[in-house]
Parts: structure tokens; C-alpha cells; sequence
């Protein structure tokens, strides 16, 4: 479906040997969610990101959860950042950059983001155990580092401190959702022109 600034919605249909996997999206959402995935905690987490960044998110996953969660968490994120790629078309208008730290109780994360089309992931946060029941804490990464390649998006998270790995789950995707809520935020000043001297977005 075509994107623009009044209607900057889309979505992706992913299926393979693992998975299958539908996402709808829309930027300019209320922060709606309806998310099933199999996967509790990362259930959650999604819910999250939607809430935060007000982007309207609806997931439809299953896969080979008999093996690990590693394919659908890793998938999710494909398929999301492809429909918020999608949905951003050109990206004119956009305020393209955003910068918050994100405190929950003992934690403080930092996120920041350029909505470039150069998609890179500068990650550094460690889990204080390697499960959140029975969610494995490396996937958080795995997720972000499919979201920002297929979004097209520079994204840097670092956690400062935190004790509870549930508390630094949470808020490294509060945080990115925030940022993603600024930076792709339409700029009245831009006047719908794309906010780089290359005159693209598209990498």
C-alpha cells in the first residue's frame, strides 16, 4: 500500500521453513497493539514499543517454538521493520533524529536514533541473568539488530545501570520506542521535504 505523510501505514506478509508472520503498522497510530506470538515476555515487550511509540502495531506470529524463540523473535523484527520502512515511504517531512534516556525504577537506558535509511545497530547493554523466565535475554538484541536492518534505521542503545534484567528489557524498548515516536514525527517546519542535503533517505 502506498505510503504518505496523511496515511503512513503498511503491511508485511513473511513466511518461510520457521515461521510465518503478518504485521500491520500505522505511524501516525494512537499506540493500539494486538500482538500474539507465542512468546509471553516478548508479547509484552511488543506491547510496549506500540504503546511508547504510538505506532499502531498488530503481529501475527507462529513458528518453531518446539526448537527455540529465536527464529520468531528474529523474524517479528524483520518483518516489523520492513512495514515501518514501508509505511515511512520517503521519510519526507520527518524530524529524523531523537535522543532520551529512560529511567524505570533502578534502571536507566539510553536510546538514539537516525531515521537515515543507513540501517546500523551500536548495542551495549548487558542482562544481569541470561533468562526472563523462560525468555533468553540475547534475543533483546537479536530483535533490535533485525528491526534497525530492515527498518533502515542507526540505532544506539546503551544501558547505564540496572539489577533486574526484566527492568532493562523493558527499558531499552520503551526507550527505542520513544525516540521512534520523535524522529518520525512529522517536522512542520520541513514542509514535507526530506531532511538530508543528499535529498534522500533511502541509504
Amino acid at each position: 500500500m502506498p505510503a504518505s505523510p496523511s496515511a503512513r501505514t503498511a503491511q508485511i506478509s513473511r513466511k518461510t521453513k520457521e515461521t510465518e508472520i503478518e504485521v500491520a503498522v500505522d505511524i501516525d497510530g494512537t499506540g493500539a497493539f494486538d500482538v500474539s506470538t507465542g512468546v509471553g515476555f516478548f508479547d509484552h515487550m511488543l506491547e510496549q514499543l506500540s504503546r511508547h511509540s504510538l505506532i499502531d502495531i498488530k503481529v501475527r506470529a507462529k513458528g518453531d517454538l518446539h526448537i527455540d524463540d529465536h527464529h520468531t523473535v528474529e523474524d517479528v523484527g524483520i518483518a516489523l521493520g520492513q512495514a515501518i520502512s514501508k509505511a515511512l515511504g520517503e521519510r519526507r517531512g520527518i524530524v529524523r533524529y531523537a535522543s532520551l534516556d529512560l529511567a524505570m525504577d533502578e534502571t536507566l537506558t539510553r536510546a538514539a536514533v537516525d531515521v537515515s535509511g543507513r540501517p546500523f545497530l551500536v548495542w551495549n547493554v548487558a542482562f544481569t541473568a541470561p533468562k526472563i523466565g523462560g525468555f533468553d535475554t540475547e534475543l533483546v538484541r537479536e530483535f533490535f539488530q533485525a528491526l534497525s536492518q530492515h527498518a533502515g534505521v542507526t540505532l544506539h542503545v546503551a544501558n547505564f545501570y540496572g539489577a533486574n534484567s526484566h527492568h532493562i528489557a523493558e527499558t531499552c524498548f520503551k526507550a527505542v520506542a520513544r525516540v521512534l515516536r520523535a524522529a518520525t514525527e512529522i517536522d512542520p517546519r520541513q514542509a514535507g521535504a526530506i531532511p538530508s542535503t543528499k535529498g534522500t533517505l533511502k541509504g
